[in-house]
């Protein structure tokens, strides 16, 4: 092959080495500076402390919630290919509509799943 072709990937990877080294000096350089009478790690808000705890625990629904969403956020990703090849699929005469019906059929039924068992209810 052609060294010429890489000659883009190598721009890419020099200009990315640049930059990287660059923003690290620049905060060497403009960053703040270590002071020993700065107490590190305590919590700041609007100036005044705070009076209760810095690490509150958080209920188990807010962790659920959040399982479910990353679970049918990540599945409906699996859609997007699908919408990119459809046209192809169709002038190739594939069926594709059928496994999709079934991909968001089994979705659906795990949603149903999920309000049946209570675990999109906040108030438990």
């Amino acid at each position: 092959m052609d060294s010429a072709a890489y000659l883009p990937l190598l721009v890419q990877v020099v200009l990315a080495a640049v930059i990287t080294v660059g923003v690290i000096m620049a905060s060497q350089l403009l960053g703040q500076r270590f002071r020993p009478n700065v107490i590190k790690d305590t919590p700041y808000e609007c100036g005044v402390p705070s009076d209760g705890s810095t690490h509150t625990r958080f209920a188990v629904k807010f962790y659920v919630t959040a399982m479910l969403f990353l679970l049918f956020d990540i599945e409906v990703v699996f859609l997007i290919p699908w919408t990119f090849v459809y046209r192809d699929f169709l002038a190739n005469h594939i069926a594709i509509l059928s496994p999709m019906l079934f991909f968001l059929g089994v979705l659906v039924l795990g949603l149903f799943y999920e309000f049946k068992k209570g675990a999109l209810n906040w108030e438990k």
